[in-house]
This record gives structure tokens, C-alpha cells and sequence, in this order.
């Protein structure tokens, strides 16, 4: 056995490191769900041991009722699932089936935890020496007997693991976890208030529910004084969520079952005062087909191939009145015009529902790369009129192979929510008016002006340098094509290398001179992406730098030439 510590300060990275044990000794689909229900076993039989001793101190015969645990939020657990008989049996063959048995006892006593446990660990595809080893880092490493201090510290545990699962299986991860500093930034946005009804449509492992009940216990408030509500379509989730919120303590209604939120509506007369939620990305197909007439698609109905319109009209069509919703979207919901979805997102703003906009940082989450962003949309709203956009892209820190918002991060892209005030560079308060004149586009680029951090380029100098280069060799030798297209051709005709750089004017017959630098640099050849391609008119160049740049093009000369002297003036312009 391990030797016995007390694992109170940073257990999280110590239990994570001693159950990759477990990894290639079991199917990686298998693999969370035994360290998950070992974590989830292990806390709620440390809860019932303590409740045990404090009813067997005060003598008077309830620690065997059920009730005197249940009163205090403690799960009642059968004494062949407590975990001093689970260690016991840690290294006998049939502890696999122990550990089952303890869920089924579990399960059977505390009927909101049917069919949600799990029930792997007697699979022959676990290796039961490794599990025994397992059970011996629970019982020996991890201390949770003060269960008021390890409620917190066992629910950080568990959503490490959730994200080291979500990091280490990639794209599937982000099924079921949401980066918690995405989660807190839109909490403390919203601020839940107490007996407020909050709301998660596809809820993932619940994340959005344990921020804002920590919310909610930071401002001075008691923890359980929300009403929780919750929907999730993939069963294992699903169960990670029920298991999260019993660790946790939250008393929250998920549904008796796993359900697609479109196609049934576990919650159907809700109107919640705040709605969080993080939809998959462009989900389809979604069954559109069967809900062309659904009473939800107040503005209009969303297209069968992206669901990102549907989300967003479900979670309004739950609001109640004053309610709050922050969302986490892909960027090209804040743009798009197809399949009506323009008109959707027209709809919504003329109805004034949109709070604010926040992009986010690239690769915050474990399942994807794209850029995100916060949609705040709120009934009510104390601005009307006015939408609020935030560029917080470039507000993070990289941690190994993502990006994170750190505390600093969160509390300035808060602090802005609520100041409302414009920023350079950061945020601005835009009328709606200004929005419709763009056509509805909600992209954030498109009010916040976006600081030039790129390193500005001498163009004279480069030129020069350009240029000395080609006239180092008094032989070179120039071709001249008569348009940009025949230019195009001629580099085409010649072997690689044949060129040492291309002049290029803007204005040129049949092909334009930046249609034509953009089909070169497009070529399936190395030189290609190499050449200098030059802009001979310094004035065309100066007065569209940055349409040139963004052709390719690499400088300009420095005076307006003609074909027949360029030899001659690039000699001069050199010396």
C-alpha cells in the first residue's frame, strides 16, 4: 500500500497522476467513468461516516435512519457500499463486483440515483490488481473526512479530471466540459440572485450549475437557494452531471432521463430567470424536419442544416420576463445570411434583445479550435437601443496546449459588461441603427476597431533592397508581358527560378496587377510564395497599401515609371 498522506492542499494533480495507473489497462471509453464513480463513491461514504459518528455521539439511535442523513443533505449508504469494505476487499479478485454491488446498494437506497452509477468494474477488460491499487490511492492518499472543506475541494477534483478526460480524449471531451473560466466570465456577468430559477438546456457535467450556486455563496448567500434546471442528450453525460451535482449538493432537475432538448422538452412550461448554456457547435441535423411548425421559432423558423438559431430560440422562448441569457456561440452565427438565418438574427435585434457581445480567445475549449463568442441576450434590457461589444480575443494566457482566461482577464472584460462605456481597442456601445446599417452583422470586428500590433514595414527601404538585389548581376535581363494575364502565363511557361521578381502595375488591361499577384502566389510551386512581386506606381501602392499587402505584393518603387526605362531608373533609385 501507498503510504498515507494528507493530500488537503493540490490533491487534484496527485489523484490525477496516480490513476493514469488505470491508463492502457482499460478501454479509454471506459476510463472516466471509473475513476469518476471511484471519486463519487469515496466522497459521499467519507459524508455518511462523519453524519454516522456525529448521530452515534449524540446517543440517541438514528444512525441507522435514513431520514437523520437525508435531512442534512447527506446520502444515506448501505454498509456494503461504504468504503471501509471496499478497502477491505481491494485486493481480492472479486473486487470489481464489490465495487458494483456498492453502486446497486447506493442506487437502491437513493432512488434520484437510478440507473445513473456505474456498473463496469467487474468487466474483465479491468484489470483487477490495477483496481485494487486504485482503491488503495482512495484510501490512503486522498483524506476527505472533513467533508464541509472537501465538498469544495472534491468538486475541483472533479472537474480537473473531467477536463484532463477532455484534454486527453480531444474532441470528444467537449461533450460534456465547458472551460471554467468561460463559465465563470458569463456567471459573473449574469449574477444569478437567490431564488432565482437558472437553466441549462444541454447542460454537459453541470458546470454552469456549480459556478453559479459559487456565485451565488461568494456574495454572502446560502448554497441550495437556486432552482436548478437541466437538459442533456447523451446518456454518460447525462449521469456525470447527476453524479456532479450530488458532490456538490445541488438539488437540480435534470429530467428523469436523457432527452434531445429540441425533440423533447423536459421542461416545457419553464420560464427561467437565467438561461447559461454552451450548444454544440453547429449541430445538425437536429430533426428541423418534425418541428417546422414548433411554437419556439418565433423568428423564424432556423434551417435543417445548423442548429445555432434553434438554441438561441429555445432559450428565449424559456425566458421569463427580465430574464437573462449568456450563450456560447461559434463566430459565424454573429454573421451568417444562410437559410434565412440573417433574417432570424434581423428579427432578434429588432426586437431589441441583444445585451452584448464578447469574442473570445481561439483554442479555450478542449473539442475545437475556432474562435467563440458570448451572446448576452436579455428581456428588458436597462439600455434600449444599444448593444455592447467586447473584443477580449486577445485576453489570455497559454496553458500547455490551450488558452485560459485568468482572473485579471475575467475582471476586465466584467468590469466593462457593466460600465458600459467605450474603450479604443476594447469595447463599444453601438445603437441599433448602426447594427442595421451593416446589416445586421454582429461581429464584433465590425464596431471595435482593431489596434495594428503588426511590424511596420520601410517599404522604401525594402524596395530598395529589392531592387539592388536584381541590379547586382549589370546582366539581368527584363521580360516584359503586355498585362497582368499574359504575366501570369510567362511565370507559368518559365522553369522555377527563372525570375528573380516580378514588377507589377495596378491598373493593367485584361488582368489587374493585384488579381494577377494573387493568382501567382496561388500556384502549386515554391517560388510562387517567394518571389518578390513589386508595385512599380508608389502612389497606387500608397493609396491601396494595405488591398496590395493582402495580394501579395512585397514594396513599391519609390517614382511612377515607364516599361522602357526601368533598368535605367532602378539603377539610379539604387545608387
Amino acid at each position: 500500500m501507498a503510504e498515507k498522506t494528507n493530500a488537503n492542499i493540490g490533491f487534484e494533480k496527485q489523484l490525477w497522476d496516480a490513476a493514469c495507473v488505470l491508463w492502457g489497462h482499460i478501454p479509454a471509453a471506459e476510463y472516466r467513468k471509473v475513476i469518476i464513480g471511484l471519486i463519487f463513491l469515496r466522497y459521499i461514504s467519507a459524508a455518511f461516516d462523519k453524519q454516522h459518528q456525529k448521530l452515534v455521539d449524540e446517543g440517541d439511535g438514528f444512525e441507522d435512519d435514513r431520514d437523520a442523513y437525508e435531512m442534512d443533505n447527506v446520502f444515506f449508504v448501505p454498509e456494503e457500499a461504504r468504503w471501509s469494505n471496499i478497502a477491505s476487499k481491494a485486493h481480492t479478485p472479486e473486487i470489481g463486483t464489490v465495487i458494483d454491488n456498492a453502486m446497486r446498494a447506493i442506487e437502491s437506497e437513493n432512488k434520484k440515483l437510478k440507473n445513473v452509477l456505474p456498473k463496469n468494474y467487474a468487466t474483465p477488460d479491468l484489470d483487477k490488481r490495477i483496481l485494487g491499487d486504485v482503491v488503495d490511492i482512495f484510501t490512503n492518499n486522498i483524506d476527505m473526512s472533513d467533508t464541509m472543506a472537501s465538498e469544495d475541494l472534491l468538486g475541483r477534483t472533479y472537474e480537473y479530471c473531467i477536463a484532463q478526460f477532455a484534454e486527453k480524449e480531444g474532441v470528444g471531451g467537449g461533450e460534456f466540459y465547458t472551460p471554467s473560466s468561460v463559465v465563470k466570465t458569463l456567471v459573473s456577468i449574469l449574477r444569478p440572485f437567490d431564488n432565482c430559477r437558472v437553466y441549462d438546456c444541454c447542460c454537459g457535467s453541470g458546470g454552469m450549475f456549480v459556478q453559479s450556486e459559487k456565485f451565488i455563496e461568494a456574495h454572502g448567500h446560502k448554497r441550495g437557494s437556486i432552482s436548478v434546471y437541466g437538459q442533456e442528450a447523451n446518456p454518460d453525460t447525462w449521469k456525470m452531471a447527476k453524479m456532479n451535482m450530488a458532490i456538490r449538493g445541488i438539488d437540480a432537475d435534470l429530467g428523469p432521463y436523457n432527452a434531445d432538448t429540441f425533440t423533447n422538452d423536459l421542461h416545457p412550461t419553464l420560464k427561467a430567470d437565467f438561461i447559461l448554456a454552451n450548444p454544440p457547435f453547429n449541430y445538425h441535423p437536429w430533426n428541423q424536419e418534425k418541428l417546422l411548425e414548433d411554437r419556439r421559432w418565433k423568428y423564424g423558423t432556423p434551417p435543417a442544416g445548423n442548429a445555432n438559431y434553434a438554441w438561441i430560440q429555445h432559450m428565449i422562448h424559456h425566458l421569463a420576463p427580465n430574464g437573462k441569457i449568456g450563450l456560447v456561440l461559434a463566430n459565424g452565427a454573429l454573421s451568417t445570411q444562410s437559410s434565412g438565418e440573417g433574417n432570424i438574427r434581423k428579427n432578434i435585434i429588432e426586437d431589441d434583445l441583444i445585451e452584448g457581445i464578447i469574442a473570445m480567445p481561439t483554442q479555450l475549449f478542449y473539442s475545437v479550435t475556432i474562435p467563440v463568442t458570448l451572446w448576452f441576450i436579455t428581456k428588458g434590457k436597462k439600455q434600449s437601443g444599444k448593444t455592447l461589444f467586447i473584443d477580449a480575443s486577445k485576453e489570455f494566457v497559454k496553458v500547455t496546449n490551450n488558452n485560459k482566461l485568468t482572473e485579471d482577464n475575467i475582471a476586465k472584460i466584467v468590469a466593462s459588461f457593466v460600465d458600459r462605456e467605450d474603450k479604443d481597442y476594447f469595447c463599444r456601445l453601438v445603437p441599433n441603427d448602426e447594427i442595421a446599417a451593416q446589416d445586421y452583422n454582429l461581429s464584433v470586428s465590425t464596431y471595435v476597431e482593431q489596434e495594428d500590433t503588426r511590424e511596420k514595414i520601410d517599404i522604401v527601404k525594402l524596395n530598395a533592397e529589392i531592387a539592388e538585389t536584381l541590379l547586382s548581376d549589370e546582366s539581368a535581363n527584363l521580360t516584359v508581358a503586355e498585362d497582368g494575364l499574359q504575366a501570369v502565363r510567362m511565370f507559368q511557361e518559365k522553369p522555377e527560378g527563372y525570375f528573380d521578381a516580378i514588377l507589377m502595375d495596378i491598373m493593367m488591361p485584361v488582368m489587374d496587377g493585384l488579381t494577377a499577384t494573387k493568382t501567382i502566389r496561388s500556384l502549386k510551386r515554391p517560388d510562387a510564395e517567394t518571389i518578390p512581386i513589386i508595385a512599380m506606381t508608389a502612389n497606387a501602392f500608397r493609396e491601396d497599401k494595405e488591398k496590395c499587402l493582402a495580394a501579395g505584393m512585397n514594396a513599391h518603387l519609390a517614382k511612377p515609371i515607364k516599361i522602357e526605362n526601368i533598368k535605367r531608373i532602378l539603377y539610379e533609385y539604387c545608387v
